[in-house]
């Protein structure tokens, strides 16, 4: 530790404070960048277009391969402009992350209440379930889900039990898609969501609805519940990972928690979702 800050404070003299904060600034953004690439097909990516850069800095630069050097500084603009369209999802994801982090300026809210919508959500899951009736329910929170309530059919009608079970009924035309929830309203039914894009999905054998849950997951803050058709099982789904078969007290504790609001044992949001210490969570 008295090494440490010897030479702490032997950098500062030379350098000076501003210099350590620029290093530790440039430290903790490439930190940020392998955090929100950790997990996804871009880290593959990201370590093919290293390993090629540096493959060919080090031989131009060692075998004076003039040829290559200009190649390398001809592409090296074009590199610049294709990384935005390769990593976009990532990209996406992150700055979703920085705009969730900002939501305290967020003075409006609105007055619901929360564990009378609690209670539906369960109540329709479990009969559903119990009925093997498959669903697909999204939950908005801060980041909004216009683009998908304008792909289906907008109902803005009142959340109720028999609503959602006769939506997802296997003979009306709106049971094939999901369901938007904006508060205590039905925005849209029959609402088209975008698939999981991470490769384990398919090594797990999840169904559409699963795929499209974790989709809707991973690009942004919304929670997803699914009733299984073929099984009747219930999973809860946020940030690309799944809980799933919960009962209904687990369901209950889950929504709470996802919602902000303690359950009736105490229990809030934790770290890692709100069933993290209570079951195994799947990522994906």
């Amino acid at each position: 530790m008295d090494t440490f800050s010897s030479t702490l404070a032997r950098f500062t003299q030379q350098f000076g404070w501003l210099s350590l904060l620029d290093i530790v600034l440039v430290a903790g953004a490439f930190y940020a960048v392998l955090v929100v690439l950790r997990g996804t097909q871009a880290v593959n990516l990201m370590r093919g277009v290293v390993v090629l850069i540096v493959g060919v800095v080090v031989l131009s630069g060692a075998l004076r391969l003039v040829a290559i050097s200009w190649l390398l500084r001809a592409l090296l603009p074009a590199l610049l402009l294709a990384f935005p369209v390769i990593f976009q999802p990532e990209i996406r994801r992150a700055l979703d992350r920085l705009g969730r982090a900002g939501t305290w300026l967020n003075f409006y809210k609105r007055d619901e209440n929360i564990p009378a919508i609690v209670e539906v959500l369960v109540a329709a899951c479990t009969e559903m379930a119990a009925q093997q009736q498959g669903a697909l329910l999204v939950i908005e929170r801060t980041g909004g889900l216009q683009e998908y309530v304008d792909s289906g059919v907008k109902l803005d009608a009142a959340l109720s039990v028999v609503l959602l079970k006769q939506i997802f009924h296997k003979d009306t035309p709106l049971h094939d898609g999901a369901v938007v929830l904006r508060g205590d309203r039905v925005a849209a039914a029959a609402c088209v969501l975008p698939l999981a894009v991470s490769a384990r999905v398919t090594d797990l054998r999840f169904g559409l609805r699963h795929r499209a849950a974790l989709g809707i997951s991973e690009l942004g803050d919304a929670v997803a519940v699914v009733v299984s058709e073929e099984t009747g099982s219930i999973s809860i789904v946020h940030n690309g990972e799944i809980d799933n078969g919960l009962n209904a007290g687990e369901l209950r504790t889950g929504l709470l928690a996802y919602y902000g609001v303690q359950s009736e044992n105490g229990k809030g949001a934790m770290p890692r979702g709100p069933l993290a210490g209570a079951r195994k969570r799947t990522p994906v």
